[in-house]
């Protein structure tokens, strides 16, 4: 659906650009030059116009929840359109940096005339024109950042935060630099609802009230280690919390300084307003979690989000659920919203895939859980026992004739080495849910 969505933008703003193009009057400049300004102008549509849906993604918006399947989808796309508004604008400047080579080839005889302007309105196109320039160099570098996997979080979310206002100055560079007669052609149209939806998205980060109608202030009432690498905490929100279904996650901030980190929430609702979190040690802020929290502290969450949702299953297709590692959180959440209507649980395969079977705390949970569940039928896999899950494994008691689904939350790399054996299996009739948050 992000493909989609990116696609279906870029494509709207080609057919826009392409249409003005077509309703330009004939002009005596070289093609070379003609060419050149049109690849600046299309450039830059393109920058700007995925720079604008990111912002506004960034906004949390619920609506979109359903068509994009889940805000995790959202956030996807926020991320992807951010870098490749920030690419386009990579390409626009180097479109921008073109005319030396024209001028040292063709010469300067056949440039294209440039808008006239006077005044106030030729002050700020100047300004405008420089604030672009900056706001390029800021923005290339956030990209690079973004895309260093290896550099902190913290600092990196730090200097994310800028990102509003690098976008209101590229706007401002975008709206006073595009042609006049583009706010006469249906790509002024699409470029002001873009321009003024982005700058929706960058008041209201700027604000800081994103997510606010959906935040609570709940307080900690138990921490635990049920392993090593693992801490569970317990929580008692105010009666304004909404309450949540089975799968679903949290946007939950521990520390100000921190900022929020998304946790699939690991109970059922069981209508008394608690919640439990079983989070893993994959950071430096997880890894400290068990020593910086205690009973009684205050904490704020946000949510609940998501679509990895028990009542979105579709109970006429095989099931296949597949939990790797701390993934295996909103399945825990499942199975005990199931026991409290165990005669409507489905029949389903739950595949739980780990490093060592012995001492994974959560073995005996699932045991314990799935033995009051007998429609469930678990499936443990330890790589040290030398049990890894495979497609044809899983794939296994699946009739090819049967539509059959599998809902996955787990690392990446295990749900590509799925998808790549489903393939190659030729199961054209299995659907594939996967949660995939990533902050970054």
């Amino acid at each position: 659906m992000t493909r989609t969505v990116l696609a279906l933008l870029a494509t709207l703003l080609g057919l826009a650009w392409g249409w003005d193009v077509l309703q330009a009057a004939a002009s005596p400049a070289h093609p070379l030059w003609l060419a050149r300004q049109e690849a600046l102008y299309l450039s830059g549509l393109l920058s700007i116009g995925l720079m604008s849906l990111a912002m506004y993604l960034a906004t949390r918006p619920l609506w979109l929840e359903t068509p994009l399947g889940g805000m995790d989808r959202v956030y996807r796309t926020h991320k992807w359109a951010g870098i490749l508004g920030g690419s386009f604008a990579i390409l626009h400047w180097l479109v921008e940096m073109s005319d030396d080579i024209l001028k040292s080839t063709i010469g300067r005889a056949g440039r294209v005339p440039k808008d006239s302007a006077t005044g106030l309105l030729d002050s700020l196109q100047d300004l405008a024109e420089d604030f672009g320039e900056w706001g390029f160099y800021i923005l290339l570098a956030l990209l690079a950042l973004t895309l260093w996997k290896r550099f902190p979080y913290r600092p990196w979310r730090f200097l994310h935060r800028a990102m509003p206002v690098i976008y209101l100055v590229l706007a401002f560079h975008s709206a006073l630099l595009a042609p006049r007669d583009y706010w006469t052609q249906p790509v002024g149209c699409l470029l002001a609802g873009l321009l003024a939806t982005g700058i929706y998205g960058a008041l209201r980060s700027l604000l800081g009230n994103i997510g606010k109608a959906r935040r609570v202030r709940g307080e900690i009432l138990a921490v635990t280690r049920p392993a090593s690498d693992v801490v569970s905490v317990s929580c008692r929100l105010p009666a304004s919390w909404p309450g949540h279904h089975a799968g679903q996650f949290a946007l939950v901030t521990f520390s100000a300084a921190e900022g929020a980190h998304p946790f699939t929430i690991a109970s059922a609702n069981r209508d008394d307003r608690s919640i439990e979190f079983r989070i893993k040690a994959l950071g430096d802020h997880t890894r400290k979690l068990p020593t910086l929290l205690s009973p009684g502290q205050s904490v704020d969450i946000e949510g609940p989000y998501g679509r990895f949702d028990l009542r979105r299953i579709n109970r006429q297709a095989q099931q296949l659920w597949v939990a790797g590692g701390i993934g295996v959180t909103p399945f825990l959440a499942w199975l005990n919203a199931l026991h409290s209507k165990a005669d409507d649980a489905p029949s389903a395969e739950l595949h739980y895939c780990t490093r060592n079977c012995v001492n994974d705390p959560f073995v005996p949970e699932l045991t314990s859980l799935c033995a009051g569940l007998p429609t469930i039928r678990l499936h443990i896999h330890g790589a040290q026992q030398g049990d890894t899950l495979d497609a044809s494994t899983l794939l296994r008691n699946v009739a090819p004739e049967n539509a059959s689904e599998i809902w996955f939350c787990g690392p990446s790399g295990l749900a590509e080495v799925l998808r790549q054996g489903i393939k190659t299996l030729g199961q054209s009739r299995l659907r594939f849910h996967q949660e995939a948050f990533e902050m970054r």
